[in-house]
């Protein structure tokens, strides 16, 4: 297994991410190509140079702006997987970042293989690039580092921006100070070289710089140095791409003069402004969207020819050289080099000679910049033969030493002014300097309060509290009251109004505790009293129905809430259901809260067939909550019918055994002798009757 520097080729990060080869190298960081063996996919794996791994500032950073990049959800932004520190190998710890892994190439290779894009490849580069910007600055995220190498075009053309925020991780590293310029110089805004602030503006600003680089081949300024190509983005203004590239539409020069500005304000305020102006452009020029082409990847050990840099009037430019680069997106920005632009439709000559080529992410030191000359001046013409001066009196000798001793005294006191204001500032700092009175804020809006404790070098903390005389928004009190002596940049805790408490809504069937911790949080008092407590069908007993007085309603402060606790469901009768139909006395029975269950049916000859005679328990008996409150229904059952023939006519004997065969009783009137003739029935005939119903017969 390769270990070395940054090089972990063939191990596993923190037992997952396997590190197979090298995609490319700076000098901050190396990125590999690997493999996420718990979900078998292949990640691109950036891995920080050593001296940042024993760096906990920047570790600390490193995991915030992660998290910070990983939060951003856009199709133009290289997603963030994840990140750590692999404490687990015997040359140290590795500080990595998980990446999506682009196949295909960078801005910087199609630049290189293309020498120039066209205006529609341009444009249609440079919009999502500025969309994935504008992402980032709407999440309050600045890229500070856009650059063609920070721009992969994948196999199917899509464009996306990458390393958002490593170059504030970096930043805030103990290996760099206030005075460390950091980026790619040769896109670096004029703010961050002078002073160091960078905002959305410098981003584009950077993505100007970008775009003329699309156009020409070329970036706009040139030098054999790093700090001199850093003062001429500071001291002069990026001149129109179409000085170098005659087929440049106007609309297009305007919109990369003004995205270069030096002066912030002159620019589009961030990346979506720029966006809208680009497609204002293209609409302008009715120029349609086309295809980005997937460059071939840089190959890591080229060789190019390079020209040194010619200030004018310098004579010969030196011969070119030949020397190994690498041609990957972290080259390093240390190395200045120049190589003649490929322009469309005709010779090299007449234009700039030569370009800066791959550039990485360096550190400069800001004062060796502002110590930095101007760039040379055209080579001096021989001077004339100079006169030799005459010899001077000895008033003249005696005046000019009187001069030379009186310009001493001045700077000796000079000197002693400047230690005594020293003196004077530092002994106040130590005493009093340091500390500073809390104002007052008492009566005010909250965010006027943060003000002005901000003005007194104070921070803030806001805790709320609610009041029955202030109004909600303005502030009670602080913890120190106003006039303490502070430390300058300790907390005061600031108290604001929430306005009159109200009782707070709360949900039916939660705990009393919870109901109680909900009341006391808006400054009231909670209480339970038995006799407020209501029976319910829905919320369990011992469970909060309600608040009283109700929620909702304004009460003053430290005023006692009661909790209305269930008392379960109440006790009910079991009604009265005889004589209704099984489907009625289900259905009322089941609107109580009773379990009808239906029993053996009975005969009963005062209910019909088919209702209900009783139920058990019987009616009015009241049911206790948390019983057994199933009712058993019982039913009359149906009497067994018999029609009733038609025996009139007949002979007495003969009627009354068809009569008895059928389960009737007879009765006689009149005759009695078996042969006498059936004159009447006392039932008339297909009448329907109960077994052993009596039909009484007249013969004679």
């Amino acid at each position: 297994m390769e270990r070395s520097g940054t090089n972990v080729i063939g191990g596993l990060l923190e037992h997952r991410y396997r590190v197979d080869r090298v995609l490319a190298r700076g000098g901050m960081s190396t990125v590999y190509r690997g493999v996420d063996t718990r979900l078998d996919r292949a990640v691109a794996i950036k891995v920080m140079d050593p001296q940042f791994s024993a760096d906990r500032a920047f570790v600390a950073r490193f995991e915030q702006e992660a998290r910070t990049a990983a939060r951003l959800k856009h199709p133009g932004i290289v997603a963030v997987h994840d990140q750590g520190v692999d404490r687990g190998t015997p040359d140290g710890e590795h500080v990595f970042l998980i990446m999506e892994l682009i196949e295909g190439g960078t801005l910087r290779d199609l630049i290189t293989e293309r020498g120039t894009l066209s205006t529609p490849l341009a444009l249609s580069v440079l919009e999502p690039v500025l969309s994935a910007l504008a992402a980032a600055h709407q999440a309050g995220l600045v890229h500070r580092d856009v650059k063609p190498e920070n721009v992969l075009i994948g196999h199917d053309g899509v464009v996306k921006v990458a390393d958002f925020g490593l170059v504030r991780a970096v930043a805030n590293a103990s290996t760099t100070s206030d005075s460390t310029i950091l980026g790619t110089v040769a896109y670096l805004s004029p703010e961050q070289v002078a002073t160091g602030a960078s905002d959305s503006r410098s981003d584009v600003y950077s993505a100007g710089i970008v775009l003329y680089e699309m156009l020409t081949g070329v970036t706009p300024y040139l030098g054999d140095t790093a700090i001199s190509v850093a003062y001429r983005h500071v001291n002069e203004d990026v001149p129109a791409p179409s000085t170098l590239n005659p087929g440049i539409p106007p609309e297009l020069d305007r919109l990369v003069v003004r995205a270069t500005r030096r002066d912030p304000a002159q620019r589009p305020a961030d990346a979506a402004a720029f966006l809208a102006e680009a497609e204002r452009v293209r609409l302008s020029l009715g120029v349609s969207k086309t295809p980005v082409p997937a460059p071939a990847p840089g190959q890591h050990d080229a060789t190019v020819r390079v020209r040194p840099v010619q200030a004018p009037g310098q004579g010969s430019p030196p011969a070119e050289l030949t020397m190994p680069v690498l041609a990957s997106a972290a080259a390093s920005a240390a190395t200045v080099i120049t190589r003649a632009p490929r322009l469309p439709g005709g010779p090299a000559g007449g234009v700039q000679d030569g370009a800066q080529g791959p550039q990485g992410t360096v550190a400069l030191n800001r004062t060796s910049f502002q110590q930095a000359p101007p760039p040379p001046p055209a080579a001096p013409t021989k001077p004339a033969a100079r006169k030799r001066p005459p010899k001077k009196t000895a008033a003249e000798l005696y005046e000019e030493e009187r001069k030379k001793n009186k310009r001493r005294f001045a700077l000796w006191v000079s000197l002693v002014v400047v230690l005594a204001i020293l003196v004077g500032v530092t002994a106040w700092w130590m005493g009093s300097g340091r500390f500073t009175a809390v104002p007052g804020v008492v009566g005010n809006e909250e965010e006027s309060a943060v003000v002005l404790l901000q003005g007194a070098s104070l921070k803030s903390t806001i805790s709320l509290e609610a009041s029955d005389t202030v109004p909600k928004g303005k502030v009670l009190r602080t913890d120190p009251p106003e006039g303490t002596e502070k430390l300058r940049g300790d907390a005061v805790k600031v108290f604001v109004s929430l306005g009159k408490p109200v009782v707070p809504t709360v949900q039916a069937g939660i705990d009393p505790a919870v109901a109680q911790k909900d009341i006391e949080q808006g400054g009231l008092k909670s209480a339970l009293n038995p006799e407020d407590d209501a029976f319910s069908d829905t919320v369990p007993k011992g469970k909060v129905v309600t608040l009283k007085p109700q929620p909702g309603t304004q009460v003053k402060v430290g005023s006692t809430v009661i909790i209305v606790l269930s008392k379960g469901s109440q006790p009910k009768p079991v009604p009265n259901v005889a004589g209704k139909t099984k489907d009625e006395a289900f259905a009322e029975l089941t609107s109580l809260g009773f379990e009808p269950v239906e029993g053996p049916a009975e005969k009963n000859g005062n209910v019909e067939g088919g209702r209900v005679v009783r139920t058990d328990p019987p009616a009015n008996t009241v049911v206790q909550p948390g019983t057994n409150k199933r009712v058993t229904v019982v039913l009359s059952s149906a009497p067994e019918g018999v029609t009733v023939p038609k025996v009139e006519g007949k002979k007495l004997k003969d009627a009354k055994k068809q009569l008895e065969d059928l389960g009737l009783k007879v009765d006689l009137q009149f005759s009695r002798n078996g042969n006498a003739t059936v004159l009447n029935q006392s039932v008339p005939p297909g009448s329907k009757v109960e077994k052993g119903s009596r039909i009484t017969l007249t013969a004679l």
